[in-house]
């Protein structure tokens, strides 16, 4: 059984930052391409970033140069780097996974879920 369990969120001023944490448990985890989205309120889910099995990556424009988008395969943990935050990124942030070899932003390819973490950014 698939176990991801995000951490790291919080609330920060504009221009500040936030590393965001994913444990993940019950399988092969270096096996699995990883991916972080997000959704804010009133809005649909989104692709933020994600790290295919041999570490390449890929991000969504509105976040290349200010997030990075890593993974420790010995500790079984996903990161995401958040600097230069903006009002904007405030969202649920959730890290998801899947056995398939993509690197895909689209929500509808992971069908292996956290329950989020928030992230407010005030201007």
């Amino acid at each position: 059984q698939v176990q991801l369990v995000e951490s790291g969120g919080g609330s920060v001023q504009a221009g500040g930052s936030l590393r965001l944490s994913c444990a993940a448990s019950g399988y092969t985890y270096r096996r699995y391409c990883m991916g972080w989205f997000r959704q804010a309120p009133g809005k649909e889910r989104e692709g933020v970033a994600v790290i295919e099995r041999n570490g390449s990556t890929a991000y969504a424009d509105s976040v290349k140069g200010r997030f990075t988008i890593s993974r420790d395969n010995a500790k079984n943990t996903m990161y995401l780097q958040m600097s230069n935050l903006e009002p904007e990124d405030t969202a649920l942030y959730y890290c998801a996974a899947t056995s398939r070899a993509w690197l895909s932003l689209r929500p509808a390819a992971y069908p292996y879920w956290g329950q989020g973490t928030q992230v407010t950014v005030s201007s």
